[in-house]
């Protein structure tokens, strides 16, 4: 299948390029089109064009710019396509993956890239080797202040407010409010505890990111990515269509907006939604691949959504 994608600012017209996208023989129906600057983080229609992308499918665009925020991106992009068995083609730079130039083009995007991710490794411990060195601790700042970790954490002990519920009141996502309750959960213990826990790494969930393999270098930063890594994350399956596919993201690789909590009505726990389910849910229903998900993993989801351990109870 032939997908075509274009994207203009609010002050150009897009008629050209999506003339241009028809002559090349792709079906109205489907050429998506964004209204957004290059540099903007979040572009639906894209986000929609990457899930949509079957193996064997051919991405047409009218010029390379149109596509990428920044050559990293069009280099991430690139290394993606090749992996999955996905065409490209480039209309006015002449660049088509069915060709041996082209598909020696993606080989580079794929080395360009795997280099890139080394170097921001390497570049990332570098930078955490000065800062210890220089007394000063690694980890991601607090989005939160002392009086509203201890507002959050008196919240969520008192048993009367979700999660969901407390994050809304801070208006900060409710991973951060999970990292927080994790982090004094992990302070307030018993050192004793504490020492065997730190003995016996088994016993513990992995620290490592299963998404992008990053590995937190300090306990601080270790605290946040073990509460990140507790969230699951619903994507649309990039090789199945109608199907949903469950992942663990790490501060590094988690999803940007559109997202969507799906919270339990008892506990406010729950799965979030990333990317195309997330624009769909927002517009009030869950899909019906969402839902088959939700059933296979014990919710129940009428009359009203509730997590496994709930529904039980409910029964």
């Amino acid at each position: 299948m032939l997908i075509g994608y274009a994207r203009s600012s609010a002050d150009q017209n897009p008629d050209h390029q999506i003339d241009a996208l028809v002559r090349a023989g792709v079906a109205a129906e489907n050429i998506h089109v964004d209204h957004a600057g290059g540099a903007k983080a979040s572009r639906p229609e894209l986000d929609l064009v990457l899930a949509r992308l079957r193996e064997g499918d051919v991405l047409v665009i009218t010029r390379l710019d149109r596509l990428g925020r920044s050559v990293l991106h069009l280099v991430t992009l690139g290394a993606e396509f090749r992996e999955r068995g996905i065409g490209l083609k480039v209309l006015e730079q002449g660049i088509d993956t069915a060709t041996a130039e082209g598909r020696a083009m993606c080989g580079m995007l794929s080395v360009l890239a795997e280099l890139q991710r080394e170097l921001i490794v390497a570049n990332t411990r570098e930078g955490l080797a000065a800062a210890r060195a220089r007394g000063r601790k690694g980890g991601r700042p607090s989005k939160l202040s002392p009086d509203q970790i201890e507002l959050a954490q008196r919240l969520y002990d008192a048993g009367e407010h979700t999660v969901a519920q407390i994050a809304g009141m801070l208006k900060v996502p409710r991973t951060t409010v999970y990292g927080h309750l994790n982090k004094r959960q992990m302070d307030s213990a018993p050192a004793a505890q504490e020492s065997a826990v730190v003995a016996d790494p088994a016993g513990r969930p992995s620290r490592t990111c299963p998404s992008c393999g990053y590995e937190p270098t300090t306990r601080a930063e270790a605290t946040h990515q073990r509460a990140d890594l507790a969230v699951t994350w619903l994507h649309a399956d990039p090789h199945h269509r109608g199907r949903v596919i469950s992942l663990h993201h790490c501060r590094h690789c988690e999803p940007g907006q559109p997202a969507f909590d799906i919270a339990c009505s008892v506990c406010g726990d729950g799965p979030i939604l990333a990317g195309a389910l997330a624009e769909q849910a927002k517009k009030g229903n869950l899909t019906e691949p969402v839902r088959r998900w939700l059933t296979a993993a014990e919710w129940a989801v009428t009359p009203d959504l509730l997590c496994p351990g709930h529904a039980y109870a409910a029964d």
